[in-house]
């Protein structure tokens, strides 16, 4: 019997301890983000939650009803392209921030808040009113990427980036899916003007500069787009035929120096394929190059709808699929159940996601006021656009216009000024100065009745514009305004002409070659006409380029006295063209893309923008789902000037090319040893030797011997831009070479080479502009860099070579 108490008293002592166990951990709390260790809190995550951590909550589709509840969301049709369903709490949870672009999920019970992403590479994209909302929301339309890279000017792209930043943290924003800094491979490349240049050293130094002064507002970046992304036509079906080397010294470049030199809180991969694989389903691109090679410590986010397979997305190491479905959630628990996916690679995906998380304005509780310096950031706005603009022709010193000139303002574009392009790269902006009125702002007195006939004809014009329902698409521009009768009037009249040329490109489509790259009869029959009536009274026509991409000039050009670069200013447009025009500004802007004599001239033109293949049974191409397509990058690494200045052929204006109101003279460059040992630093003296102060860009090109390998006359590897030197001032400045910067591409040794023998250095203010040149020797073959053999090609790649 004592046995039978004593087992009984021990069975009843086990279960009170099992049951104050129990108890306890029912007490214990759960890990809280940013109060217990990262590995603590994935753990303590089901594999549902961390599905959909990686996935988007998806958008409110404009104009589309939301999900019926209690049942399965349902794809929406956009001209027979099915796009998939958002996920039902995109409708059911408010928004943060209304007209933003993304969210991610919250995981309320171990406090992981949801961050919200928005359009933006040149300015804030948020609804700017609200329903039942007095206040009003707009932000700064800042100068298009173009105009920023023209300025070659980093310390002040970085400013732009603070600017910007303060309106991304005030309006409640965490990450602005920006900047963008593809290569303009093509002059036609529908959304050049969000991107910087031909140029990757110049792609990735101004990248680096805006997201360290977009950072420094404790709020993230996504530069864009990851990688090859160099065409709007056929976007999300493209195959992109490309070699390793073009890919690494052209394509990736500019990226390599944005993420070492700023760290951006995320990378948007592409939505295009490279050789054959989605790039958000590339693990070498991702993986491999973007995280071991260059170290990037943020994430990976998909572009909008971006990819085909949410696994092999997740396996690639594409850490966030945007704007996120329920599906890809539910395909990604699967694999993971299916063993197609690994709880690591899941787990590694989560890590990175928490880590941004951690760091962003939502997780710290920051309270936004939604009054961001809107005045304030419309002066860096006027101060970069007139900073970035380049002038290109200034025969007879037809500018600066004297103070109190009478103009005639020509041109549909002076009264509707192009402040940047459209879709997502578009601002909702409270105004945007016209350059009538920034003309009138600066004292000058412009033909009233002039003015009148164009407003006049404007107004019933776009009364009868048919009205765009697509955000991504502009509307056809309005026919030029016929001044044929009137051009005695005001040559009689006024002092001298102003004639604006617009240009407008977006997201969605390419530019055309007739009346886009190339002038419209209307156009050449304006500038004509006007620079003829004019010149024979003696008074000379200046011609304003209000454009987002390269055009052509070399037929027109020399009808006209001046031709202003002002690419598309933001929204102080007018005000800072009329800086420039009146010298209270001297342009100081150089060419980031060079202006070929005609687009039979450019590299790509042959096979831009690849060919396209007939469409599955049953579907149609719309924007969203373009043809199947391929197109091949024969000229290699021969991109811009690496084409121009190799093969000898002219541009009308060459890479690095600008004017100036004043003269500058470079002398005493000096080499800091004849043979290169880890670094080579060449110093010159910049001064003005002019009547007026100015600024002035030291470019330095290297040619490499090529004994090895081929490679292009001269390439790009450190730039200056001087202070601003009053008359008789001088300035030194220092450029200093790495052995990285010596090196190329070795495809067959997966090597980054600095080959032995003599290196010539080019010092100049363009391309073509050489001051002087010196050398110096390397004794032997320098070893770089090693990397992970990507990116192959699937077929052989006829590449351009430079015999």
């Amino acid at each position: 019997m004592k046995t039978i108490y004593r087992s009984f008293a021990a069975l009843v002592i086990l279960l009170s301890t099992f049951m104050l166990n129990v108890h306890a951990q029912a007490k214990k709390p759960l890990p809280q983000l940013g109060k217990s260790p990262l590995k603590q809190v994935i753990d303590a995550m089901t594999v549902e939650e961390k599905a959909k951590l990686v996935v988007g909550m998806g958008f409110k589709m404009p104009g589309m009803p939301p999900p019926v509840k209690g049942e399965k969301p349902k794809p929406i049709d956009i001209g027979g392209f099915k796009l998939p369903p958002s996920d039902p709490e995109a409708y059911e949870i408010p928004e943060k921030v209304a007209g933003t672009a993304g969210r991610t999920h919250a995981i309320p019970r171990l406090g992981i808040p949801s961050i919200t992403v928005s359009d933006g590479p040149a300015g804030l994209r948020i609804d700017p009113t609200r329903p039942g909302d007095k206040n009003t929301y707009y932000a700064t339309a800042f100068p298009v990427a173009t105009l920023l890279a023209s300025s070659w000017d980093t310390s002040l792209v970085r400013k732009v980036g603070v600017a910007f930043g303060n309106e991304i943290r005030e309006y409640g924003v965490d990450i602005i899916l920006g900047p963008a800094l593809n290569i303009h491979r093509n002059p036609l490349g529908g959304r050049n003007f969000e991107y910087y240049s031909e140029d990757p050293l110049i792609a990735g130094s101004m990248t680096a500069a805006i997201v360290n002064g977009i950072q420094s507002n404790g709020v993230g970046t996504s530069i864009k787009h990851f990688a090859a992304n160099n065409q709007e036509t056929d976007r999300n079906t493209v195959n992109t035929i490309v070699s390793e080397r073009a890919m690494r010294e052209i394509y990736l470049k500019g990226f390599s120096i944005a993420v070492k030199e700023s760290q951006p809180w995320t990378v948007m991969s592409s939505y295009n394929k490279v050789n054959g694989t989605y790039t958000s389903e590339r693990r070498d691109l991702l993986t491999d190059i973007l995280k071991r090679e260059w170290d990037f410590k943020g994430f990976v986010m998909t572009d909008w709808f971006g990819g085909h397979d949410p696994v092999a997305q997740m396996n690639a190491g594409n850490d966030l699929l945007m704007p996120g479905n329920p599906d890809q959630s539910e395909a990604i628990v699967h694999a993971i159940k299916d063993s197609t996916l690994t709880m690591a690679q899941l787990d590694a995906n989560v890590t990175r996601m928490l880590k941004i998380i951690l760091k962003s304005p939502t997780f710290r509780g920051y309270k936004y006021s939604n009054k961001p310096d809107l005045a304030g950031h419309a002066k860096v706005s006027r101060m970069a656009a007139a900073q970035g603009m380049v002038l290109l022709k200034n025969a007879g010193g037809a500018l600066p216009l004297a103070a109190g000139k009478k103009v005639a303002v020509f041109g549909n574009t002076s009264y509707n000024i192009i402040a940047g392009g459209t879709g997502s790269g578009d601002v909702h902006k409270a105004y945007t100065i016209s350059l009538l009125q920034g003309l009138a702002n600066a004292g000058y007195k412009v033909q009233e009745k002039l003015a009148k006939e164009y407003k006049n004809y404007l107004d019933s014009a776009k009364a009868h514009q048919p009205k765009s329902n697509n955000f991504f698409i502009a509307p056809p521009p309005i026919p030029e305004f016929n001044p044929e009768n009137i051009l005695a009037r005001e040559a009689d009249g006024a002092d001298i002409a102003v004639i604006t040329i617009g240009r407008n490109a977006g997201e969605g489509a390419d530019r055309k070659v007739e009346n886009d790259f190339t002038l419209s009869d209307a156009e050449k029959g304006i500038i004509n006409g006007v620079s003829n009536a004019f010149h024979a009274k003696g008074k000379q026509v200046i011609v304003i380029l209000n454009i987002g991409g390269v055009v052509e000039t070399a037929s027109w050009r020399d009808e006209v006295d001046g031709i202003l670069l002002a690419w598309q200013p933001g929204l102080e447009a007018g005000n800072a063209i009329a800086d420039v025009l009146s010298g209270k500004v001297d342009p100081s802007g150089k060419l980031a893309t060079t202006f070929p004599m005609a687009y039979a001239d450019v590299p790509s033109a042959k096979n831009f923008p690849g060919k396209e293949f007939p469409m599955p049974d049953g579907q149609q191409a719309s924007m969203m789902m373009g043809h199947p397509a391929e197109v091949v990058y024969q000229e290699g690494i021969y991109v811009g000037y690496r084409y121009y200045d190799s093969f000898k052929i002219k541009p009308a204006y060459e890479f690095g090319y600008g004017l100036s109101y004043t003269r500058f003279k470079l002398s005493g460059l000096a080499i800091s040893s004849p043979t290169f040992q880890n670094s080579i630093t060449v110093k010159v003296i910049v001064k003005n030797e002019g009547k007026v102060a100015g600024k002035e860009v030291v470019q330095l090109y290297l040619s490499a011997p090529n004994q090895n390998i081929d490679k292009p006359e001269q390439e790009l590897k450190a730039f200056a831009k001087t202070n601003l030197l009053a008359p008789g001032q001088s300035q030194v400045i220092m450029l200093t070479l790495h052995a990285a910067d010596l090196a190329s591409f070795y495809t067959d040794k997966s090597e980054w080479i600095a080959d032995a023998g003599e290196y010539k250095v080019r010092i100049g203010t363009s391309s073509r502009d050489i001051a002087k040149t010196l050398s110096f020797k390397l004794a032997a073959d320098v070893v770089t860099e090693k990397t992970h053999k990507s990116l192959t090609p699937q077929v052989p790649i006829d590449e351009m070579i430079n015999k």
